[in-house]
């Protein structure tokens, strides 16, 4: 892990949260803690999927695995998942407090929020979250970052990194349009952030908050010559899917978030893999469970920040990926 990735503080709240940083000596701790005392944990998972398995599920099941904590044996897993519908959150959240679980586990902005309001006794272990997000929350109580850490996905420091990509590899870009659910902060605020570079750039960066699927529909139907296309992370009225279908079908060239999207089918990405999240947050899922105070683990940054090229989309989009981009990618679809 670079040096970069280990800077110490980062200014998010009214006061300071530090992101620590896990290493593979704690990790060797994990046999340790399953022979503390052997009992079966319970932790609830909410998030935004559009199925049981998402990766950072997965991603949190093999790293619980690595500390010694077998899923079925210690741990077992009440999953809700909402396709893409936040209206639903607070009832699937409701559900997974019914059954009392030790932890809950999150991916995205808006489950965080519902399983705090669910029930904010419970400690909460989150991925997938902007660092806005948390700014936002803490007027929700005093309690939440006390009982709450987990992994930021750093979506707001890497948008401007997103879109000088992106411009990179198809130098004749004018403007760039970010579609984005109405009132999800860390996608305003990565926006925000991609606006201010946007002129040294010579780009336009349009923002279009949308309610529904038809306002989706409306905003993908003004693309235009000349446009790419900076993809939100989350799955809110299935915005990644449905921006990838159309950049395939329009051969327009978007930027994703994650690499998950990129292997099936998009452009490019950069950002933190989602397995990896879980990988991550596995950690501190597993202390807690032993009997760490979440406010005593400092929340982390994402650890693992990959460059993903599709080279088969870039050759549909009629796109020459420069020799300095392959040799700075960390994975290549071919």
């Amino acid at each position: 892990m670079t040096a970069a990735r280990r800077a110490g503080v980062a200014a998010v709240l009214a006061g300071t949260l530090w992101f620590g940083w896990g290493g593979a000596p704690e990790a060797q701790q994990g046999t340790a803690l399953a022979q503390q005392g052997r009992r079966t944990y319970r932790i609830a998972v909410l998030n935004e999927a559009w199925s049981a398995n998402h990766p950072s599920v997965e991603g949190l099941r093999a790293g619980l695995n690595e500390w010694g904590l077998e899923d079925g044996r210690d741990v077992t897993f009440d999953i809700r998942f909402t396709e893409g519908n936040r209206e639903i959150m607070p009832a699937k959240a409701a559900e997974l407090i019914e059954r009392r679980p030790d932890l809950i586990f999150t991916s995205g902005d808006a489950a965080i929020k519902a399983a705090y309001e669910a029930n904010p006794k419970i400690p909460i272990v989150f991925t997938l979250v902007g660092e806005a997000v948390i700014r936002r929350l803490h007027v929700l109580g005093s309690d939440l970052l006390g009982n709450t850490t987990g992994v930021l996905s750093l979506n707001i420091k890497l948008a401007p990194k997103r879109l000088e990509i992106l411009k990179t590899l198809v130098p004749s870009l004018r403007r760039v349009r970010a579609i984005y659910p109405a009132g999800d902060a860390t996608a305003l605020a990565a926006l925000q952030g991609a606006q201010e570079v946007a002129g040294r750039l010579k780009l336009e960066v349009v923002g279009q908050p949308v309610f529904t699927a038809e306002d989706v529909r409306r905003a993908l139907d003004a693309i235009g010559p000349g446009d790419g296309l900076l993809v939100p992370d989350n799955d809110s009225l299935d915005l990644p899917s449905t921006i990838l279908e159309t950049s395939i079908r329009a051969r327009v060239p978007a930027v994703f978030p994650t690499a998950l999207w990129v292997g099936h089918g998009g452009f490019v990405s950069y950002g933190p893999d989602y397995h990896a999240q879980g990988l991550q947050a596995a950690r501190l899922v597993a202390k807690i469970l032993r009997g760490a105070r979440p406010k005593d683990l400092p929340v982390e940054g994402a650890d693992r920040i990959d460059l993903t090229v599709n080279l088969k989309t870039a050759a549909l989009l009629g796109v020459s990926v420069p020799r300095k981009v392959l040799l700075r990618a960390d994975r290549i679809q071919r």
